[in-house]
């Protein structure tokens, strides 16, 4: 008995170590992102301004409404004018910059708070997080109540998937039962939308699509390969992600035009379906073929330490012996890149809605950055500027209700809001790197983005990035 106590005594002072170790590397990791919180910065509670000397790219159409004035007050959009007399707010002279929507990013997995500032330094404003955890809603608790500079935040909650596709990322589901009980707990517990994955069976599918309808809740669908790919055409289903799913679903691996007709068509009549293309990160398959080093690149500095120790090094891993058991792999993954941008181009073609997604997160696709390159995809495709603009801004704020008040310069519009130097209806490139950005009203100059781009390279949170992914596994999806 005596044994027995002392080795007790020895579990739980184990136990209580590891407590406080953990709590001490989040505390450590809390502390090193407090310069995005509000109270940070000395003008965080401003929200009001007066811009002149403006060229308003306002989005409704494809115009620029030239030497304009924009008042924004308490965060909001109040007007747009050649002059507005207003006393006692801090006037803007934007010496004739160009003021854009703040573009939406509506595919990303996020692992830490360092990333949302990458994303406000590349002009994005809002993002739609597609895999959600419990560290999600603590994120969007504190982006909701102004505790912290963020891109406003919205999440789905954790993978419904079906029970073959076994993965820590993964919720399996088994019966429909079941699958009734997560969409209701994911709502209750303050999720945004639900995220269908791979593998959901019909029964399982059309449970979650069932109970949502009756909880009123959105849907965001990584097609299955278990049911046909028109069965995702529902209008609680607001977006359909991935064009590389056309290939290696309905289409069969096969890069076929005609059967392709019928998926778009699909698609054409499916006016409250939008479709979200994610190029960048399957043309990053075809990088990582090229490029034998690009794990050292400058840009892998921006990526969470953890998803380059696990996610990044195996899918580099994978192509590389891939390319070496197969030469005709990469030319294999840059036919199927070109044919996306053709199936993106047949999809504009048929007024298709495009919203504007990166996955950005997983593999070499770098928060923030790899917006950039989607646009100059979709231009590649044949979009025009304006055209690709909308995919981020205008189409993006129309595919749920909880954005509406986004996506374009209008009186009654939320102020997230780029200031930029050149024209992007004429040079995409000008939205790289923009010289204010402005969320929620709240303005953010070119040295605070500068510095959330050198808080976040080659950070040191690997520790506290994997306990919080190993609270998602503990707790209880």
């Amino acid at each position: 008995m005596k044994l027995l106590k002392k080795i007790l005594k020895i579990v739980f002072a184990l136990i209580g170590v590891l407590i406080i170790a953990i709590l001490v590397i989040i505390g450590v990791d809390a502390q090193r992102t407090k310069y995005l919180n509000i109270d940070h910065f000395e003008n965080g509670d401003i929200n009001s301004y007066l811009i002149t000397h403006v060229n308003v790219i306002p989005m409704t159409q494809d115009t620029v409404l030239t030497d304009k004035m924009v008042y924004i007050k308490d965060g909001t959009i109040e007007t747009i004018a050649d002059n507005i007399n207003i006393d006692g707010v801090e006037v803007i002279d934007a010496k004739n910059k160009y003021l854009m929507p703040g573009l939406m990013d509506m595919h990303v997995h996020v692992w830490d708070r360092y990333e949302l500032g990458l994303y406000l330094s590349n002009g994005v404003t809002t993002v739609r997080n597609v895999w959600g955890m419990p560290m999600h809603l603590r994120i969007k608790e504190d982006v909701n109540k102004d505790e912290m500079i963020s891109p406003l935040f919205f999440t789905s909650g954790p993978k419904l998937t079906g029970p073959e596709f076994i993965g820590d990322d993964n919720l399996n589901l088994t019966t429909p039962e079941e699958a009734r009980d997560k969409v209701i707990s994911y709502k209750e517990r303050g999720y945004d939308f639900v995220k269908t994955y791979y593998g959901l069976t019909p029964d399982l599918f059309n449970a979650v699509l069932e109970q949502a309808k009756i909880s009123n809740v959105d849907i965001v669908a990584h097609p299955s390969q278990k049911i046909p790919y028109s069965y995702h055409f529902d209008p609680q289903l607001k977006s359909i992600e991935h064009t590389e799913e056309f290939v290696q679903q309905p289409l069969n691996y096969v890069l076929d035009t005609v059967k392709l007709k019928e998926i778009i068509d699909l698609y054409a009549n499916a006016k409250y379906s939008a479709h979200c293309p994610t190029l960048v990160v399957y043309n990053n398959i075809y990088q990582m073929l090229m490029d034998d080093n690009i794990l050292e690149s400058e840009s892998m500095q921006y990526m969470s330490p953890l998803i380059k120790k696990v996610d990044s090094k195996t899918q580099f891993d994978r192509w590389h012996n891939a390319k070496l058991e197969d030469s005709s792999v990469t030319e294999r993954i840059k036919k199927q890149h070109d044919f996306h941008l053709y199936i993106i181009k047949k999809l504009h073609e048929a007024n298709v809605r495009i919203i504007c997604g990166t996955d950005a997160g997983i593999g070499v696709t770098t928060p923030g950055f790899s917006i950039h390159q989607e646009l100059e995809f979709y231009k590649e495709a044949g979009l025009s500027n304006y055209e690709v603009l909308k995919t981020a801004t205008v189409n993006a704020a129309k595919t749920h209700s909880i954005m509406n008040n986004m996506g374009t310069i209008e009186g009654g519009k939320l102020a997230n809001l780029v200031l930029v130097g050149n024209n992007p209806l004429s040079d995409l490139s000008a939205m790289k790197h923009p010289s204010t950005v402005f969320v929620k009203g709240r303005k953010l100059d070119r040295k605070t983005l500068d510095s959330f781009e050198e808080k976040a390279k080659d950070r040191k949170n690997l520790l506290a990035s994997g306990i919080r992914y190993a609270e998602n596994l503990i707790i209880e999806k």
